[in-house]
């Protein structure tokens, strides 16, 4: 049976993400290609017709995640000036859901130690996404005001996901909750934003 390009299109993006969600989870390097196409409800066989390697794959998945994190992005901010958006991304960043759900949300924080490992194509996609989003963060960083707003975002983004994966490695929740609680606080008064409206 032939299938349309759509269809084709459509199938490639569910392989996407569910090599996004085995990625965050467990690792790029734990990630098998027969358990990404059953996780997305399809053959093993069928991989090869959207993809020539699982190093292609993990790079394309590491692409899709981060699309993902602009999207958040983009959606904290939907209809909101820059301080409320920035304050509602950084509250549901530095929340319990996030940190209780690897699986989904940053992939700076679910892939850093990692990146360092894989291949070229796959390093350079991991690259580009986090660039495009602190791009996005300077921005709006930058029409709040603020000084120097790309090495201003740098530093928020590197506390961002500090914060997120200490959170997730602490195995005492309230000592979890208050560390992402804390790092709020801080991001609140330093950007002048109200995160914990």
């Amino acid at each position: 049976m032939r299938y349309d390009s759509d269809h084709k299109l459509q199938t490639r993006q569910r392989v996407l993400r569910a090599a996004a969600r085995a990625i965050r989870s467990d690792g790029p390097t734990r990630v098998g290609v027969a358990g990404v196409m059953r996780e997305a409800g399809l053959t093993h066989g069928g991989f090869y017709a959207h993809f020539q390697s699982k190093d292609e794959l993990v790079a394309a998945a590491i692409t899709q995640m981060f699309e993902d994190s602009i999207s958040l992005w983009r959606h904290a901010h939907g209809g909101k000036g820059d301080a409320d958006g920035l304050a509602a991304y950084l509250r549901v960043y530095l929340s319990a859901e996030h940190r209780d759900a690897p699986g989904q949300g940053c992939p700076i924080a679910a892939l850093a130690g990692e990146v360092p490992r894989l291949d070229a194509a796959a390093r350079d996609a991991f690259s580009e996404g986090s660039r495009r989003l602190q791009d996005a963060l300077a921005a709006s960083l930058q029409r709040l005001g603020h000084d120097d707003a790309p090495a201003l975002a740098a530093s928020v983004l590197a506390e961002l996901v500090g914060a997120l994966a200490m959170a997730r490695c602490e195995r005492d929740d309230a000592r979890s909750d208050a560390l992402l609680a804390a790092s709020r606080r801080q991001l609140s008064r330093r950007l002048n934003v109200e995160i914990d409206a």
